[in-house]
């Protein structure tokens, strides 16, 4: 029936407003937002979550379009094993699993589809914040304002989280901030900026391009900057890069990036029209005629505003000295990478990295803010110097922190407590048990869980891989650089160990034996010993290598061939949980003005490069017992730190047996997705949908009854609830099949009653 709505004129209206209540509010939905609603919703506190924008992701989104990365940095360092863990690292496995060619729309999909299927979040889209209001210095509600529904929504709750990138909730409640850079002085940082460098991080606008298949037109607009060629730094331009590759297109780090990002906005698209001009019709670019502009965003990745002061300011020494904190919930890996404030009109490269030996530690009085007891800081906003930022801020580092928001904020509101409560010992060392208990790793310390059943029971396994050889069965990689393979060993006198070697003419080829300066550093910048092969010409000549050198602890060594023209060294097909090979990629040279230290990059290539280099050990080696399931760590760090079974065990079994029967209503199980991995979630097209070693089928049973029977899994960790819990004295685990041509593996085994 037709209806004919009339209203009358009135004084003045007012928008609706919708009161909600929740235990957090999470204001702002990038990857520091969405992660930390997620975790606290899981932990049990009712989130709000709102976002500004249609989408979730931030600058990962479909609105800007830059890759998720972080720690493991592209693995081009020395950061093995570093792709962050727990929520972030499930979304990260999703995305590769459903979208391996990193379609940008598609990733806002699994984003929004982890968020939806939380139903303890309240996820407000197009929700824009406008104010705040505060009981002392409390913050008690937020306002929100939605331009689609035209509601305006009061947010109330004890715990807030500004994840907003800008700050807008902590500036809003009057929270202490900092913008642009300390000098060197206030933190000891040699990499403080000039003022002629700048003190800003610019922002950046993407664009991309496809190739139409015919010759395409291009007529700039009136307000292209037709003169960028000369004027800027833009040169050497390549038609098939676009999107985050083009990281360096950035301008404003001399404006106010909050309060002029529309005016850097428009002046990013007059210079991304100017480029493309320049590209269609200098005549310069002739592979350039069938490309067309398929789009250019319209929002500016911003790389730096606020920062918040919280208990603690990370600084440059942290990152470079790779700090230990008792209250650590986090890492980073990222360089401190910090851009000229001009941006392509800087004299300067388009940005100065300062790497460290690996990943660091992030304490969790860098989340809290110091004037309001209520919020918890997240993302790039954090309680962290200008260099350090430079590290801190990029989105995948942001959402770990993120997550170790949400478990906090989950603990506070369970227990009715202010965030700088759990910075007393009892409840950090619960927050951090949570946090590892859903895959947050935290470099050096390991889930210690009394509740976890599996310390109770004997454990036992049908097989277990012993470490012999890597048959020579793959492709011979010549030493055009400097290559080497990582093997686990314990302590004691190095073990006789042999490769295989093709040379092509009479030479001398340079070997050593190399270790970080720590158990799980790995930058291989301790020698252990050196020798020296005289060689003749021949293919499959075996080097067998007696290494005068003995450990103290368990660790990696690197056994590493020096670059030679004349020799290739043979590799092998197997693929193993916590092995891989790594070449010479680069050396950062020492400074001690700026504080850079001198590091050697090794590191892997991406499958389905990066073989093993073929060896055989003698004595053999045991670094895949069963005992790793209950270590404490999920990942490798000085050794596998994983069960892997006998690769001609068909069907192997991990059985845990109690003494008495217990009640289980919660059984986790990690697997490995090859954290070595870097799962960027744009443009990078990935070799696997699934990694090769993670377990795709297993069945575990009560006894001899099945309760769970898994198919085709890909994540990382496995969480199985039983409701009513399961009683029995034995569970056994029953691996079927993996991804990969590779001997089945389990890093973690967690049981809970409830």
């Amino acid at each position: 029936m037709h209806q004919n709505l009339i209203v009358p004129s009135t004084d003045r209206r007012e928008f609706r407003v919708e009161d909600l209540d929740a235990d957090l509010v999470v204001v702002g939905g990038g990857m520091a937002g969405t992660c930390c609603a997620i975790t606290a919703a899981r932990a049990g506190a009712r989130v709000i979550l709102a976002q500004d924008r249609p989408v979730l992701g931030g600058n990962a989104s479909s609105e800007v379009r830059l890759w998720v990365q972080s720690a493991n940095a592209h693995m081009n360092v020395n950061n093995r094993w570093a792709r962050e863990g727990g929520v972030i690292d499930e979304i990260l496995v999703e995305n590769t699993y459903r979208n391996p060619d990193g379609n940008v729309v598609l990733f806002d999909a699994v984003l929004l589809d982890k968020v939806s299927a939380e139903p303890n979040i309240k996820l407000l889209l197009n929700t824009s914040l406008i104010n705040s209001e505060k009981e002392g210095d409390r913050i008690s509600f937020v306002l929100g304002f939605n331009s689609q529904n035209q509601t305006i929504y009061k947010l109330s709750a004890p715990l807030f989280c500004d994840a907003s990138g800008d700050g807008a909730l902590g500036y809003l409640a009057g929270a202490s901030f900092r913008v642009g850079a300390e000098s060197n002085q206030e933190f000891d940082e040699g990499f403080a900026p000039s003022e002629e460098y700048g003190e800003l991080l610019p922002n950046s606008l993407f664009f991309y391009s496809k190739n139409a298949g015919h010759p395409v037109k291009f007529t700039p607009p009136n307000f292209a900057r037709l003169d960028i060629a000369e004027t800027s730094q833009y040169r050497n331009f390549k038609t098939d890069e676009y999107g985050a590759m083009l990281w360096w297109l950035d301008h404003g780090g001399r404006l106010d990036t909050i309060n002029d990002a529309e005016q850097i906005k428009w002046e990013l698209w007059k210079i991304v029209y100017g480029i493309w001009d320049h590209l269609k019709n200098s005549g310069k670019y002739p592979d350039a005629e069938n490309l067309t502009l398929e789009w250019i965003g319209t929002i500016a990745g911003k790389r730096e505003s606020r920062r918040f002061e919280g208990h603690y300011m990370l600084h440059q020494k942290d990152i470079i000295e790779q700090a230990r904190h008792g209250d650590a919930v986090a890492f980073g890996g990222w360089a401190i990478d910090l851009h000229p404030a001009d941006g392509i009109f800087s004299e300067y490269p388009a940005a100065n990295l300062l790497w460290p030996r690996g990943i660091y530690q992030i304490p969790y009085r860098c989340l809290l803010s110091r004037s309001v007891p209520n919020l918890f800081l997240g993302g790039r906003l954090i309680s962290a110097t200008h260099v350090a930022f430079g590290s801190t801020r990029v989105m995948a580092t942001c959402a770990h922190m993120g997550q170790a928001v949400g478990m906090a904020a989950a603990l506070c509101a369970r227990d009715e407590l202010d965030p700088i409560a759990l910075l007393e010992s009892g409840r950090m060392r619960e927050l951090r048990r949570q946090l590892l208990r859903t895959g947050q790793h935290i470099p050096g310390v390991p889930l210690e869980d009394p509740e976890n059943l599996v310390q109770e029971a004997e454990v036992h396994t049908s097989s277990e891989f012993v470490l012999t050889e890597l048959p020579p069965d793959g492709p011979s990689v010549p030493l055009s650089t400097s290559r080497a393979q990582l093997i686990p060993l314990p302590p004691g006198r190095l073990p006789q160990v042999t490769f295989i070697v093709d040379v092509a003419a009479p030479t001398t080829l340079h070997f050593e034996a190399r270790t970080g300066r720590t158990p799980d550093d790995y930058t291989p910048d301790m020698v252990l010993d050196v020798q020296q092969f005289e060689l003749n010409v021949g293919d499959g000549q075996h080097l067998k290598i007696d290494i005068n050198a003995n450990l103290t602890e368990e660790r990696y060594v690197f056994f590493c061939f020096m670059r030679n023209k004349y020799v290739a060294v043979r590799t092998s097909e197997q693929r193993l949980t916590g092995l891989v090979s790594v070449r010479h990629r680069d050396t950062q040279e020492r400074d001690d003005v700026i504080g850079r230290p001198r590091i050697e990059f090794w590191s892997p290539e991406r499958r389905p490069h990066g073989q093993n280099l073929a060896i055989s050990i003698e004595p053999p080696i045991h670094p895949f017992g069963r005992e790793n399931v209950r270590n404490g760590f999920a990942r490798p760090t000085a050794s596998p730190n994983a069960w892997v079974a006998d690769p001609q065990d068909s069907e192997p079994e991990l059985l845990l047996l109690w003494s008495a029967t217990k009640k289980i209503g919660k059984l986790v199980l990690a697997f490995d997705t090859d954290f070595d991995h870097a799962m960027e979630s744009v443009i990078t097209r990935h070799h696997e949908a699934a990694m090769p070693f993670c377990v795709s089928d297993y069945i575990v049973r009560a006894g001899s009854r099945v309760i769970v029977e898994q198919c085709n899994n890909h994540q990382t960790r496995n969480v199985h609830i039983f409701n009513p819990p399961v009683e029995t004295s034995e569970l056994t685990i029953q691996l079927l099949g993996s991804h990969g041509d590779t001997p089945l593996a389990i890093f973690e085994l967690l049981c809970y009653e409830k």
